[in-house]
């Protein structure tokens, strides 16, 4: 039989890019990768990449807001600088103590690039600064504004404007 005609053929249940390397050569580069993305806060990059660094970058940022020994050792496998290690941990951590996940972004760049007309992407961390869109407040923020709010007698707009929080950008 032939193996074209197989229903089996199809690259089913496959759960991650290959990105034209081998395992080694992908995880050394996505290491790579992550460190810069939590050293810059925002990398370009091909599609691809971009979108297979994210499950990493999301997964990295969980262990820096877990804080434990066991979630450093982890992080610390994988990230290749000691002070991006601390940045993590510190920063990042704290940072997202109040989001349950989606802490990087993906945009596409309208420019392909040059030498192999390459899909283009920007990835970021969401609610830092300077970042190129703002991104909603996460639920348990919003709860903890609604808190604050009621207590001071206050409407919610009042209480999102008096923290610098751009009242447009939650939608209930």
């Amino acid at each position: 039989e032939h193996v074209a005609s197989s229903p089996f053929a199809a690259s089913f249940c496959i759960k991650f890019r290959q990105l034209s390397r081998t395992p080694t050569h992908k995880w050394a580069m996505l290491r790579n990768m992550v460190t810069s993305l939590i050293k810059h806060e925002r990398i370009q990059t091909t599609l691809p990449k971009a979108k297979e660094l994210k499950y990493l970058a999301d997964q990295v940022v969980g262990w820096g807001k877990d804080g434990s020994l066991h979630a450093r050792r982890q992080a610390d496998a994988i990230l290749r600088e000691k002070p991006v290690l601390t940045k993590l941990f510190e920063v990042l951590g704290p940072r997202y103590a109040d989001r349950d996940g989606g802490y990087t972004r993906i945009l596409k760049l309208s420019q392909n690039r040059v030498g192999d007309n390459a899909k283009m992407a920007v990835i970021e961390y969401v609610d830092r600064p300077g970042e190129i869109r703002a991104a909603r407040v996460p639920k348990k923020r919003m709860e903890k504004l609604l808190m604050m709010g009621e207590k001071k007698k206050k409407n919610l707009k009042d209480v999102i404007e008096s923290l610098g929080i751009d009242p447009h950008v939650y939608k209930p």
